[in-house]
């Protein structure tokens, strides 16, 4: 029988990111820089990487689960934020908007990839 994921197992801290709008000073409204919407804490899960090839570079690429809990912030996350983890400062790009996967509402699963410019 697995065992279920325990709060003690988010020893992260990750800042969850987005971009806001802003004027091009001709009433256009465009992508500005990412800024910091909330921060929690999470659990990082490493996936099976891979190599990509990016602007003929070959690049190692390393899918995460990061795993949070539920709340209303985390649920309207979407795939066109980011994710910074507060220690080391990696940026990880979403790949995937959050998933709840133990359908008790407890915990999101997001997938996110490293290596990836954002």
């Amino acid at each position: 029988m697995a065992r279920a994921p325990s709060a003690g197992a988010m020893r992260q801290k990750v800042h969850f990111q987005r971009r806001t709008p802003q004027d091009d000073d001709h009433g256009n409204e465009v992508s500005g820089d990412f800024e910091t919407v909330f921060t929690d804490a999470a659990e990082f899960i490493p996936l099976r990487g891979g190599e990509g090839v990016h602007g003929a570079r070959l690049t190692g690429l390393q899918p995460y689960i990061v795993r949070v809990r539920s709340s209303i912030r985390a649920r309207d996350v979407t795939a066109d934020w980011q994710l910074v983890d507060a220690r080391s400062g990696r940026v990880l790009a979403i790949t995937a908007p959050p998933v709840n996967t133990d359908q008790k509402n407890a915990r999101l699963d997001i997938m996110v990839t490293d290596g990836v410019a954002s």
